[in-house]
């Protein structure tokens, strides 16, 4: 049977239980004040709208949705878990054509959506550094499209790449991946970034840009170990970059395959998409459904507004 079929993704009542039950597993909780308790009682009147309860501490009303990216949303809910699921179980991504061609929606209201959804799949502000005492995490930088919004031809070479938008990802192995979209990548600002994300004990794996000078004559980790490209190595025992250059490979292909072109407004958000499905993918033994809950756990906070600028985006 297809996921799909399943009745959170068919009727909106049961996509809102299903909801209430993974975001509050013990009971309400009142996004104005945070109270949780079993004693929140639901407002069932004719003239209350469904899943609507009223908070027994502060006597506001509230439901499930408030406070999340879903809230003052007139698209159903079951729509909503459907392109959650979309966006969670494409590796590669899935267009805004496409999730309006798929749900029925319009293309402006399949591109807000996600965005929004985006936004859930986003870490925390507040991550701990990658790395540690004997652990190993991999820097690279990639170049995509153009910093302005505007279709030109770059020629090649460094004037190009000082067009392009810059990319640094950070992989710890067998651990998380963090890709940041950054101003530029100069020796002190890529020395400045690493250090900022990576932990001194760490062993760091790099290419051997002249841009990380800086960092190996500074020595702010354990230690630093380059591979050669330019002088055709790529593995020198356990020294490489091919994890940092593989998760590039498949964001990439995302990015000019499936959305073509992305604004450097809004390139953060895409990087996080692509960071949370590495970071949960199937090697790890995580299954679509896991994903869409660890998204839907995530919507609480990140409220998006609509604005026109964003629409040019």
């Amino acid at each position: 049977m297809s996921h799909l079929n399943q009745p959170h993704f068919q009727d909106p009542e049961k996509a809102r239980g299903y909801l209430e039950k993974l975001r509050w597993p013990n009971g309400p909780v009142c996004p104005h004040c945070g109270s949780i308790s079993k004693d929140h009682y639901g407002l069932n009147g004719e003239a209350h709208r469904d899943g609507l309860y009223k908070c027994k501490d502060c006597r506001e009303q509230f439901t499930v949705t408030v406070g999340t990216v879903f809230e003052r949303s007139k698209i159903k809910l079951n729509v909503w878990l459907q392109a959650v699921y979309l966006l969670c179980s494409s590796k590669k991504g899935m267009s805004s054509h496409q999730l309006h061609r798929t749900l029925g929606v319009t293309y402006k209201t399949a591109w807000f959506m996600a965005h929004r959804i985006r936004e859930a799949m986003k870490s925390s502000v507040f991550l701990p550094p990658l790395g540690g005492a004997g652990k190993i995490v991999e820097a690279d930088e990639a170049y995509f499209g153009t910093e302005s919004n505007r279709t030109k031809k770059q020629g090649r070479g460094g004037a190009a790449m000082k067009q392009m938008n810059k990319i640094v990802a950070l992989v710890e192995r067998q651990g998380e991946l963090r890709s940041y979209h950054v101003a530029n990548v100069t020796g002190p600002n890529l020395k400045e970034h690493l250090t900022k994300h990576i932990h001194k004990d760490t062993h760091v794996m790099t290419d051997s840009s002249p841009r990380y000078n800086d960092m190996k004559r500074a020595k702010p980790f354990m230690k630093h170990s380059q591979v050669n490209h330019s002088k055709g190595e790529y593995v020198r025992g356990i020294a490489h970059t091919n994890t940092a250059e593989n998760s590039f490979s498949v964001m990439k292909r995302g990015l000019i395959g499936i959305y073509h072109h992305v604004s450097s407004h809004h390139l953060h958000r895409y990087l996080s998409e692509f960071d949370f499905r590495y970071n949960n993918r199937a090697a790890l033994e995580i299954t679509d459904e896991q994903r869409v809950d660890t998204t839907l756990k995530g919507i609480a906070g990140k409220r998006l507004t609509y604005r026109r600028t964003d629409a040019a985006a």
